[in-house]
């Protein structure tokens, strides 16, 4: 009997021992999950706090741009043209509008050029030389139709002086931030020596100053003065396609996801839509830029570069997203819910939109919101159908011909003039991110709020 005793102790303490064993390897299992979990998390912020930095580090430049402080004046010798028409008794508004687009078109023959040129030599230092052409070079092209647009609006501006803030140019732009080499030779700059030296004299007393580039936002794409060049436009077609979108995608989907999921029969047919709607949740979004392409322009007759276009082509890429997200929110509803409302005599109908689809509203908004956020940022589909093309105007309509926010940075990207529009492609892709962000977290401030009312 003692000899049994000592047996069962000595096995009761090996099983002591196996399962002390067990619990220190679980343990240890346990804190090397948790470990790798918390790095993977320290490594994906770090990820994406590395890449807003480089966004960040790169684009911030491109808010602040040099601008020119110049006394212009009006000089009658150089700006010859009669005082505007007045408006005779009983002229009809056509003859004076006549009259007055006869006279701009005298004021745009003007020198202005010449103007801009008298500011900035004026500005100069006493006795400093340079040419015209490097005169000019120091200040943006466009900058002469604002002095001609501020004559045209007020004509007694005429022998006058005034202090005009003037946008620098691109390449003055780049000398003064350090973007290019200042030690590179002559042959290389891209402004003379005595343009280079003039702009940092005007810079060291005041005269050149950084100031916000409102323009960035309000002025549209240009290529013939790329520091003005803007969002404006690519912004509105953007903010055209993603209405498209919402009208569309959202109600469209939302609608099909209920009847698959709570109406329609199941046979064949609608297992076949369900594989279907899955697979074009997984094509690329090119494939949807052909169909585009193929479809809405050259069958269709839309126009190319249109918004429309690509808030068609958008609302096809964003349907199976969409509804797959809602029939996911519905198929979480418990089945006692459903029940319930038919025990009660509610009808399936009343059941599924009174009682089964304001449960599902958080998780619907959200994935509604989240994928016209993805539609934003899609750049192949609308490559494809020619929303590349470089268009100067703001939209009036979704018909216009426009660009949109991912098209834009990508022309700004393959841009030939680097130094600058690095920078200016960087701000692009922080306006794009932000309005995306911004989607983001209205998706999630209305779920949770939604969610509280549930």
């Amino acid at each position: 009997m003692a000899d049994i005793a000592v047996d069962i102790a000595e096995l009761a303490n090996r099983r002591r021992l196996c399962v002390r064993a067990s619990l220190s390897r679980r343990h240890l299992i346990e804190r090397l999950f948790r470990a790798g979990g918390l790095t993977a998390i320290v490594i994906a912020l770090g990820l994406v706090a590395t890449l807003f930095g480089m966004m960040a580090s790169k684009g911030a430049p491109a808010f602040m741009q040099a601008t020119l402080s110049l006394d212009v004046t009006f000089d009658p010798a150089v700006i010859t043209v009669a005082p505007p028409p007045a408006r005779a008794a009983g002229q009809s508004e056509a003859d004076y509008r006549a009259a007055m687009l006869v006279w701009q078109r005298q004021v745009t023959l003007a020198n202005w050029s010449a103007i801009v040129e008298t500011a900035v030599r004026n500005a100069a230092p006493p006795g400093f030389e340079i040419d015209r052409r490097g005169a000019l070079a120091l200040v943006e092209t466009n900058e002469r139709h604002r002095l001609r647009d501020m004559f045209v609006a007020d004509p007694g501006l005429l022998g006058q002086t005034v202090r005009v803030d003037m946008l620098a140019s691109a390449n003055t732009d780049n000398w003064l931030k350090g973007t290019i080499n200042r030690a590179l030779p002559d042959s290389r700059q891209q402004l003379s020596r005595q343009t280079r030296t003039l702009a940092d004299t005007l810079l060291a007393e005041g005269k050149i100053r950084f100031a916000f580039a409102w323009h960035l936002f309000t002025n549209t794409d240009s290529r013939s003065a790329p520091a003005a060049a803007g969002l404006a436009g690519a912004f509105v077609g953007s903010l055209y396609m993603m209405l498209i979108v919402i009208a569309l995608a959202v109600p469209i989907g939302v609608a099909s996801a209920i009847y698959l999921e709570e109406f329609a029969p199941r046979h064949r047919v609608t297992d076949l839509i369900e594989v279907n709607i899955n697979n074009l949740a997984a094509v690329p979004s090119i494939v949807f830029g052909l169909l585009g392409a193929a479809v809405f322009i050259r069958y269709f007759g839309l126009p190319m570069s249109a918004p429309v276009v690509g808030g068609l082509v958008l609302t096809l890429m964003t349907l199976p997203t969409i509804i797959i997200a809602t029939r996911s929110a519905l198929r979480a509803v418990p089945l006692s819910l459903r029940q319930a409302a038919l025990a009660v005599g509610a009808s399936p109908t009343q059941t599924v939109f009174h009682h089964v689809l304001p449960v599902t509203f958080p998780a619907i908004l959200t994935s509604a919101i989240i994928g016209v956020a993805q539609a934003l940022g899609e750049t192949a589909p609308l490559l494809l159908i020619g929303m590349n093309a470089f268009v100067a105007s703001i939209p009036a309509t979704p018909f216009d011909q426009s660009s949109a926010l991912p098209a834009q940075i990508y022309l700004w990207q393959g841009n030939e003039n680097r130094n600058f529009f690095e920078a200016r492609t960087s701000a692009a892709i922080m306006v794009l991110l932000g309005l995306m962000i911004t989607l983001n977290a209205l998706a999630i401030f209305l779920r949770t709020r939604l969610e509280r009312r549930v």
